[in-house]
């Protein structure tokens, strides 16, 4: 039986190779997504760019929320994979 379901699943082969380079893609850009040396290195660029003059106290603020949310929402978003 196995050689026969070999060779009937034989064609989606290629289907089931790209789906699983995909899964390793997003584990990779979501573990750099959220590495805290670079959270950190984006926090740092942000207050760098405030003191240049390039952000004002707002968009700092707007910047810095993004970053710390993005950070939340993989702390929820990995508490729902572990769920299913």
């Amino acid at each position: 039986m196995g050689l026969l379901t070999t060779l009937v699943t034989l064609p989606l082969a290629p289907v089931k190779g790209v789906m699983w380079l995909g899964e390793i893609i997003e584990e990779q850009v979501d573990q750099q997504l959220h590495d805290p040396a670079n959270v950190r290195r984006e926090l740092e660029e942000i207050e760098e760019a405030a003191a240049a003059g390039a952000l004002s106290p707002e968009e700092k603020d707007e910047a810095q929320q993004a970053v710390l949310n993005r950070m939340i929402s993989r702390g929820s978003a990995g508490a729902d994979r572990t769920k299913e």
